[in-house]
């Protein structure tokens, strides 16, 4: 039978991990006899009592497994750790909060066995999202899919089956800096859209601060293109002409009427522009810099503290 993982990157979830479990393994029982699975935990650092949940789960269900990272990485490294780990011919990447319906998971499977390869999950409705956050995530999708090179999908996550051939295919992507949303459209394969209502935190609130919103988007502007740098160039070039056509402006006014004292409003106005143009530009150059300096001291993407998993043999029984 073929085998699937259920991977579940966590950070401090310890009130959603039993329910989560819950609903998983009832979701399993109704394929008996159809499919193996595997749970797959990958604990991002988390200082509150998750580890110790999945580990007396773990005593209890031989198809549990879990990576223990040794520090907080970031999701998505711990995503990366979950890929190189996982023993599914599928993987289903989800949140640990209940955000995404384990119920969506069968029409996934059912569009993976028609032969699909990605099979991704959007949200239709956003519930329990606050207005700012709903309309700030449009407005970043439309920004971004002006940048990126490769296609956007809006309201599209990390909720989604993954083949085979897409894990193997993302994990030789070895990136410390990492933005798995364009990878998922960078490497290709047969994919298939499926909708899902967002469900409300199960418990607990939000890690996503603005602060990582932010960050996240500028990762996504920057990993995935250099528009950003030719944007720089462009608006270089417009200030530049705009400076031209005013030199030349203030040269024929002196010509014809004289020079005048008064200007140093103007003068000043000019220099605030021109400087802060410089320190933006100078800004956007440093985010590509900052990647390439993090890149070449090709450290690993992350560290394991434990390692828990069962033999295929377990998985199956």
């Amino acid at each position: 039978m073929k085998l699937i993982t259920f991977c579940v990157p966590m950070y401090n979830e310890s009130e959603s991990i039993n329910e989560l479990y819950r609903q998983l393994n009832e979701l399993s029982k109704s394929y008996t006899g159809q499919y193996d699975f595997e749970f797959l935990f990958v604990n991002d650092g988390s200082i509150d009592n998750s580890l110790n949940i999945v580990k007396d789960l773990a005593t209890e269900d031989s198809r549990i497994s879990y990576v223990d990272l040794s520090r907080n990485f970031g999701k998505e490294v711990a995503m990366l750790a979950g890929f190189d780990h996982c023993k599914g011919d599928a993987v289903i990447m989800m949140d640990a909060d209940l955000q995404h319906p384990p119920g969506t998971i069968p029409q996934m499977i059912t569009e993976w066995e028609n032969g699909y390869q990605d099979v991704y999950g959007k949200r239709v409705t956003q519930n329990g999202e606050s207005f700012f956050k709903k309309e700030s995530s449009k407005l970043y999708y439309k920004i971004l899919g002006n940048f990126s090179q490769v296609p956007v999908l809006p309201a599209v996550g990390d909720f989604r089956l993954l083949d085979r051939v897409c894990i193997d295919s993302i994990t030789k992507i070895r990136e410390s800096q990492r933005y798995t949303k364009s990878m998922y459209m960078w490497i290709g394969f047969k994919k298939k859209e499926v909708e899902f209502v967002s469900s409300e935190r199960f418990a607990g609130e939000t890690k996503w601060k603005l602060g990582n919103l932010i960050q996240l988007a500028i990762n996504g502007i920057v990993s995935d293109s250099t528009a950003a740098l030719r944007l720089s160039l462009y608006s270089g070039i417009f200030i530049s002409l705009m400076s031209f056509v005013y030199m030349i402006y203030i040269l024929v006014k002196t010509l014809i009427v004289g020079s005048s004292t008064p200007g140093f409003p103007t003068l000043t106005i000019l220099i605030l522009f021109l400087s802060g143009s410089q320190l933006i530009f100078q800004g956007v150059m440093g985010e590509y810099i900052g990647k390439i300096y993090t890149e070449v001291k090709n450290r690993p993407p992350y560290l394991i503290q434990e390692y828990h998993t069962s033999t295929k043999e377990e998985v199956s029984e």
